[in-house]
């Protein structure tokens, strides 16, 4: 039978804590056994807890009670051990532990807990399966990388809370429990009971009642909150995740980006209590799409797009003069130094990724020594084409040229992709660096894949003023008043200025082609809240789980939460989604047709 708790047995230090310091003082630790090394006469034990791990010895000679027992017990057994801490000799310090300069001479040990044989080391080294470490996370977590994850999540959540609270803004919650208006991504619904065949849904994001708060006269408003979107998921995705989310009021983009810069930098300045960022520098979404391909250009590395839709004009490479005179592109990417190292072989990958957005191809270019080309380009292009073009790419002897024509779109998500790849294949940059970036002037609309104009991030989006006379006319060119936060290549966050007036949000409703019946139906109340008085507002929500990856440099967001889903959305140490009783839907009034197995 395992020994009880009391209070005698409380710890009087963690097991990350002691030090020479400690030296000769009495101690009581409390954890997990991770190692044992039995030397005979002499039991060697690595014991375990939150805060870190220690070493202590028992000798048979000396304290034969207590070798008996631990001669008994195994890894993640629970102990508490009583004793005095003792330097270590010089050359048996263990610079690789905190406390490797010390050990604790144990008089005694009490069990508390035994532990079966765990289906995997509990160990940073463990090969474990992802879906193994899934379903029995509460072991994955006891592993000392995956435990330091989520206490710097909890240490970033707390800068933050700290970075928002010191700016007066109010810390307010708001309902899980929303009302259905399907915008984006699907919606997780939930069944009324009280209202039979009504629903509620999850909200992807408290947006409507932080615009309705600004309405109330909170015009500082923060909350980190649980949001939810049915979707398909990738490393950087869950179903559902948690955002700083924020609203201010009486303010403009200038400002947005003013206070959340300080707000970022403090997070960041002491999560590694040292300086790493001062300010922020701003480009506009035009400009990132122009020089990077996308709106959230990893700006670590150079490798930018370069247009020579001019330079081949007219040109003898048909797929080229085709693309300029018809309104596409031609754009190319400059590899420096890679001509010589560069295989056929990995420029049929690039021309695989190119494919992938819809380009039929990629050309090449490798620099002789001589500036000449080596390329199936170089029969149709004249010597003053080759000149203009390797000028205009700033080429050198022994650089690589990737082109792609086409399409705007497709050609510089292409391009993007790639070069994204080569930055990392390549070793362009420091993988410990952190490039912010605010990308502004996004278009407030854009074209669905159905043809419909949609929202580029949201209806309650306000343009910019000088174009607002666009909306009409031609709804593609208005400017949003919108704005991200990216970092290396990832968006952290995205806000915008809000419309508080009833009237202009009523003409971008009828710019995504949605009528009164639709306006009333889906966002009645939000319009109502308007017309009383709503004060110019904007605000910007955060995605925690991403900035606190890209913090600790970690490859995808899982890792960072503590019970993740799986990329089907499903928690394997819970077994769920589940079915329920047939009682349970029909006090619901709901029934379904998926096939029982």
């Amino acid at each position: 039978m395992n020994a009880k708790f009391s209070s005698d047995w409380k710890r009087s230090h963690s097991c990350g804590e002691l030090r020479e310091q400690h030296d000769g003082q009495d101690v009581v630790l409390n954890g997990w056994v991770a190692h044992i090394r039995d030397l005979g006469n002499v039991i060697f034990v690595i014991l375990r807890d939150r805060y870190g791990e220690t070493q202590f010895v028992v000798d048979a000679n000396s304290d034969p009670d207590s070798y008996q027992k631990l001669k008994k017990m195994h890894n993640e057994y629970v102990v508490a051990v009583r004793g005095k801490v003792r330097k270590r000799p010089s050359s048996m310090i263990n610079p690789d532990m905190p406390t490797g300069a010390i050990e604790v001479v144990v008089s005694q040990v009490n069990l508390l807990n035994v532990s079966a044989v765990p289906p995997f080391a509990i160990s940073d080294q463990s090969d474990a399966s992802d879906a193994l470490r899934l379903k029995y996370r509460y072991l994955d977590l006891r592993r000392p990388h995956a435990k330091q994850l989520i206490v710097d999540r909890a240490r970033i959540t707390r800068l933050i809370r700290q970075a928002m609270d010191s700016r007066d803004f109010l810390d307010i919650e708001t309902p899980f429990l929303y009302k259905s208006t399907p915008e984006g991504a699907r919606e997780f619904l939930v069944p009324s009971r009280i209202s039979p065949g009504n629903f509620y849904a999850l909200p992807q994001s408290p947006q409507t009642f932080k615009q309705i708060l600004m309405v109330a006269g909170f015009d500082r408003y923060y909350q980190l909150v649980r949001c939810f979107r049915d979707e398909d998921f990738r490393s950087d995705r869950q179903p559902e995740f948690t955002q700083l989310d924020c609203e201010l009021s009486f303010v403009d983009t200038d400002d947005i980006l003013r206070i959340f810069s300080a707000v970022i930098s403090d997070v960041v300045n002491k999560f590694f209590d040292s300086q790493r960022i001062s300010n922020i520098p701003i480009m506009t979404h035009k400009e990132a799409m122009e020089r990077f391909g996308c709106d959230k250009p990893d700006t670590r590395f150079g490798l930018e797009l370069l247009d020579l839709t001019d330079k081949v004009a007219g040109c003898g490479f048909k797929i080229f003069a085709n693309a300029a005179s018809s309104g596409e592109i031609v754009n190319a990417i400059c590899v420096e130094g890679q001509a010589a190292s560069t295989s056929r072989k990995s420029i049929d990958e690039y021309e695989k990724m190119a494919k992938q957005f819809g380009l039929k191809g990629l050309a090449w270019a490798k620099i002789n020594a001589d500036s000449s080309w080596q390329s199936p380009l170089a029969k149709f292009l004249s010597d003053d084409e080759i000149a203009a073009i390797s000028k205009a790419a700033q080429a050198k002897p022994n650089d690589l040229l990737l082109f792609a024509a086409g399409k705007f779109a497709a050609v510089k998500h292409a391009l993007a992709a790639i070069r994204n790849h080569l930055g990392k294949a390549l070793e362009l940059y420091d993988p410990k660096q952190l490039n912010f970036l605010w990308v502004i002037d996004f278009p407030l609309l854009e074209r669905a894949e159905d043809g419909h104009l949609k929202a580029m991030h949201h209806p309650f989006t306000a343009p910019k003023p000088q174009d607002f006379k666009l909306l009409s006319s031609d709804p593609l060119a208005v400017r949003a008043q919108a704005y991200d936060l990216v970092c290396n290549g990832w968006e952290l966050g995205g806000g915008s200025i809000r419309i508080h007036s009833r009237e202009e949000q009523n003409l971008v409703f009828k710019a995504l082609g949605l009528s009164d019946e639709a306006i009333e139906h889906k966002f009645g109340f939000l319009i109502e809240a308007l017309q009383y008085g709503a004060p110019p507002h904007g605000g910007i929500a955060f995605g925690l789980d991403r900035f606190v990856m890209v913090l600790t440099g970690s490859e995808g967001i899982r890792d960072l939460i503590a019970f993740p889903k799986t990329q089907k959305a499903t928690c394997l140490m819970t077994s769920s989604p589940a079915p329920v009783p047939d009682q349970a839907l029909a006090d619901l009034g709901i029934s379904h047709t998926s096939a029982q197995k």
